[in-house]
């Protein structure tokens, strides 16, 4: 049975108005009608708006809503290829250590007083050296289930990377150095500019351009190891491809955003009750149901209070009853 396309027409037009409408928010509100007469302006079809509603698009809310998006549907399609691969409902993309990875190379990078380009780099660095060392730990160790290993592998690099971020940040200065750690901890999208979407952009193109390409193989590699091989699926190349999409896409997000969570949990489950479980319809429901989510969660975080509230306090606070409630009503055997 074919899945209604209800839940295409509901993510589509859940993130066109929730970008319009993010467009709006703000110290300087910018209206709708402004935002027409940039697109039209853009378009060829009119005069510019003024310079001030001119600079706030394109400068302050245009990038901040883009890099929202996405990162939002970077760790939703990461999150869904993750629980595809390990046909594991509760995988999130910080599974294989690589959320703690990244972390831990903002913070040094934060304590070695380093640029915020250079911050970034260290912590996308470090969300790719995570996973290399899980993968290492897994070829290592032999005699046992490939995906068990990673998983318990990455749960053992996530916890030695927490230590490690909690020794910078007791010899980190708690009058500088600290605070500025904690709230990157937090997650933010408040320092986006332009020239952040210049690394964001080809990395979730490049994360989720194999993804989408093999994600009939992701589908047939749900049925098992075993299974999957009878019908000629190369497990481990997939494997390791699908790993590499996922962890670049997680990487880039955390790196320019800090740790950011449940996105990559709880919106593969909403998508999947609306287009079903074959990925090759959840990839693209997840990136625009996950884009939607994180749009309106940090649309939420600074425009609802005079200081603008982290966003990981404010997906943890979302999430977490609408994943009892999906928990609570779901059927059993989740794919």
């Amino acid at each position: 049975m074919t899945p209604s396309p209800l839940g295409w027409i509901l993510f589509v037009a859940a993130l066109v108005l929730l970008a319009a409408f993010a467009f709006t928010v703000g110290a300087y509100p910018v209206r709708l009608g402004e935002l027409w007469q940039w697109l039209a302006f853009r378009a060829g079809q009119g005069g510019a708006p003024s310079a001030t509603v001119l600079a706030v698009i394109e400068n302050i809310r245009g990038p901040r809503i883009l890099a929202a998006v996405l990162i939002g549907a970077a760790l939703a399609m990461a999150g869904a290829a993750y629980q595809s691969l390990f046909r594991n409902p509760l995988v999130s993309p910080d599974i294989l250590g690589v959320s703690a990875g990244a972390a831990l190379g903002a913070v040094l990078g934060i304590f070695l007083a380093l640029p915020v380009g250079a911050v970034q780099a260290a912590s996308f660095a470090g969300g790719l050296a995570a996973v290399v060392l899980v993968y290492g730990v897994a070829r290592v160790v032999k005699g046992h289930e490939p995906l068990l290993v990673l998983v318990l592998g990455g749960i053992v690099m996530g916890t030695l990377f927490s230590a490690g971020i909690s020794i910078v940040k007791v010899l980190a200065d708690p009058y500088n150095q600290l605070p500025a750690i904690t709230f990157w901890l937090l997650g933010s999208l408040a320092g986006v500019q332009q020239r952040d979407l210049l690394a964001l952009i080809p990395a979730a193109i490049i994360g989720m351009a194999p993804l989408l390409l093999l994600r009939w193989r992701i589908d047939i590699m749900t049925l098992g190891e075993e299974e999957a091989r009878a019908l000629g699926v190369e497990t481990g190349r997939v494997r390791v491809m699908v790993i590499a999409a996922a962890t670049l896409l997680t990487a880039a997000a955390v790196s320019l955003c800090g740790i950011v969570g449940w996105v990559g949990l709880v919106v593969p489950h909403l998508a999947r009750l609306c287009v079903g479980p074959a990925f090759a319809r959840l990839a693209p429901a997840c990136g625009l149901a996950g884009g939607a989510f994180l749009l309106a969660v940090d649309t939420v975080a600074r425009g609802a209070a005079d200081v603008e509230v982290p966003l990981g306090i404010l997906t943890a606070l979302i999430g977490t009853p609408i994943f009892l409630w999906l928990l609570a009503t779901a059927r059993r055997g989740w794919n």
